[in-house]
């Protein structure tokens, strides 16, 4: 049996970029479980926006977090309450200042190819389930 390559990954430095821009010598291990719990905790608290990808970036001491979304405003909510909250959060929980980008994305299943967008669109299916909607969403 062949070995076979992931898509994304025989992809990625060519057409696709990383998901995730950042270097460790130390407490690799530590900061990898940190990203793939806030992905997880970002995509649970904000289902309804939309989500279709998540990049973090770590300059330094401080934590960068962009947010493609086919909602922003749901993220951002009134006067940019919503978004400050979040960012308050997520600054507690990681102990790091944070910095939170929406990037407007006008279809959420335009970004299939990352994979999430798929992710976004089963979402989306399943909601509309669960509300009693024909069209799933």
């Amino acid at each position: 049996m062949g070995q076979k390559t992931h898509p994304y990954g025989f992809r990625l430095g060519v057409t696709k970029t990383w998901r995730s821009r950042w270097f460790a010598k130390q407490d690799y291990a530590k900061l990898l479980h940190e990203d793939l719990e806030l992905r997880e905790s970002l995509k649970e608290r904000l289902k309804a926006a939309g989500i279709s990808s998540i990049e973090v970036d770590r300059p330094g001491n401080k934590l960068r977090i962009t947010i493609h979304t086919s909602r922003p405003g749901i993220i951002i909510g009134r006067k940019g309450a919503e978004i400050e909250k979040l960012k308050g959060d997520l600054a507690k929980k990681t102990k790091r200042e944070v910095f939170i980008d929406i990037q407007e994305v006008h279809k959420a299943g335009a970004r299939r190819a990352t994979g999430f967008g798929i992710d976004c669109a089963a979402a989306r299916k399943a909601r509309g389930i669960q509300t009693g909607d024909a069209q799933g969403g």
